[in-house]
């Protein structure tokens, strides 16, 4: 039996490195704590948006976790990366800026909707399926309602959740469309916009509009983080079991 407490799962963390951005500087304490409160040992690489545009750049690892710092030097990158992870079944998390490049790719690849776009990388497009906040959520906390019987609900085990945003954008437009063609919406806030969505079927695929990385001091991970660390702690136990001697 593969004792999973024990086995190291490779992670690619893409985005674009920076001491400037607070939940960039967070991720080794964060790695550190999963390593020592909950055996959970991740060797994470980051991973820039342009080098994510190479057509195996997160093929191999454990899990994929897009992060805050949009916009990203390449959207190409980050949306190779996200489709590598959806479509191999490796463990997915994107926050901020992952949240929604997860909805663009999806949109794009999964529903036929190709030329929709983020108003934050293409202001001039006729279509935005990201687009500018009416009432920006930077610098803000604003309760989460998680929807029962999601992944979310279960990992954060409550009804809601007060979280902390650092963005500008958010969805509006397609969601139906993104709705019919199997993404779930799994976290709203008070006011009913979508703030939480994930993929049913999927060995672990979520995303948040809110950044988990900057809950608490980063001595105790948010649950969604633990949650990605434990699927691909998995992921990797199963590759282990499945690797030729």
């Amino acid at each position: 039996m593969t004792d999973s407490a024990a086995q190291i799962a490779k992670v690619a963390l893409v985005g674009d490195h920076s001491p400037n951005v607070v939940s960039h500087t967070r991720v080794p304490l964060l790695l550190d704590a999963l390593a020592s409160r909950d055996r959970l040992v991740l060797d994470a690489y980051w991973i820039p948006s342009q080098d994510a545009e190479a057509e195996d750049a997160v093929r191999g690892f454990d899990a994929v976790w897009v992060v805050p710092g949009s916009p990203y030097r390449s959207e190409t990158g980050v949306l190779s990366a996200i489709r590598t992870a959806r479509e191999a079944g490796i463990p997915f998390l994107g926050t901020c800026g992952g949240f929604q490049h997860a909805l663009l790719e999806f949109a794009r690849n999964v529903c036929g909707l190709a030329h929709v776009a983020h108003a934050e990388n293409d202001p001039d497009a006729d279509d935005f399926l990201i687009e500018p906040l009416a009432c920006s959520l930077a610098g803000h906390e604003d309760t989460v309602l998680l929807e029962p019987g999601s992944l979310a609900h279960a990992l954060v085990g409550a009804d809601r959740t007060v979280e902390r945003y650092s963005c500008h954008y958010g969805p509006s437009r397609h969601l139906d469309t993104l709705r019919a063609h199997g993404l779930r919406f799994c976290g709203r806030d008070t006011t009913g916009a979508v703030r939480m969505a994930e993929l049913p079927g999927h060995p672990f695929f979520l995303t948040s509009l809110f950044q988990p990385e900057l809950y608490g001091d980063g001595s105790h991970p948010h649950p969604v983080v633990r949650g990605l660390a434990r699927a691909a702690v998995e992921h990797a136990a199963h590759r282990s079991v499945a690797r030729p001697l």
